[in-house]
């Protein structure tokens, strides 16, 4: 029996609450910082979402990757810690991820002059697909967790994508829940976004990584990371935004720091 079905097997068994075992909490401890900031209440949230996690997500190793209990967690509360209070199964669309040891590199096609097919090989530390897939390198994801003020951190990365593609489209328009809302989100986000647009072009430093110039639904992706671990940051330089992601994530993080 693989790794993810033992652990699957610990918490289906349980009916909820889960209790989660000290060496679980000592995972989360020590791989992930933000963990020990969160109020005792949304700790013990946390490790329920975990569960639910880790019983409709299918875990796979690639690469010669062994998993085990500690990278199965370190990912599952991450990903948890973004759905904290919304209801229902944590991701209703997600079902596998698959974690190599490093960076990888698959291959991607597109159209070229004349109906020509372009075949490029890509190196990435993370993927979020719209078939239900994320893929994480295990280094890049230890890395992302243990630093919580840099703005990076490519577990938060590719769930925000996969938050996003619930609506059917990977646009950085998540799902809200009235026309209103995705009025002032569409102004809040595309000002915000040429705003960074325009940093980047000028070659000026900003709060968020450049790479969120790229589109809108990788703005969502850059922006969800910079709010969890550069709240006050962001909630003093750019209070909108701020606004709409804790309204989104039903989280203030700034209480957190």
């Amino acid at each position: 029996m693989s790794i993810w079905n033992q652990l699957k097997a610990l918490f289906e068994e349980k009916k909820e609450p889960f209790v989660f075992k000290d060496e679980w909490i000592d995972y989360l401890g020590n791989n992930l910082p933000i963990y020990e900031r969160l109020p005792e209440a949304l700790k013990e949230k946390l490790h329920q979402k975990t569960g639910q996690f880790i019983r409709t997500t299918f875990f796979e190793g690639c690469n010669g990757l062994e998993l085990d209990d500690e990278m199965i967690l370190t990912v599952a509360a991450q990903a948890s810690l973004l759905v904290l209070n919304q209801e229902g199964a944590p991701y209703p669309r997600l079902n596998t991820v698959l974690l190599y040891p490093s960076a990888f590199v698959f291959s991607s096609t597109s159209a070229g002059p004349g109906g020509t097919i372009i075949e490029r090989k890509v190196t990435c530390l993370g993927e979020s697909w719209d078939n239900g897939t994320v893929i994480l390198a295990w280094d890049s994801v230890r890395r992302g967790a243990d630093n919580i003020f840099d703005g990076h951190n490519v577990t938060f990365h590719e769930f925000a994508h996969q938050l996003d593609s619930l609506d059917g489209d990977t646009d950085g328009v998540p799902l809200l829940p009235s026309r209103e809302a995705y009025q002032t989100w569409a102004n809040v986000f595309a000002g915000q976004c040429e705003q960074l647009i325009d940093e980047v072009r000028r070659g000026k430093k900003s709060l968020l990584d450049p790479y969120g110039a790229t589109n809108p639904g990788e703005y969502f992706a850059v922006a969800t990371e910079t709010f969890f671990e550069k709240p006050r940051q962001m909630k003093k330089k750019q209070p909108g935004l701020y606004a709409e992601l804790q309204g989104f994530y039903q989280l203030d993080p700034a209480e957190w720091f």
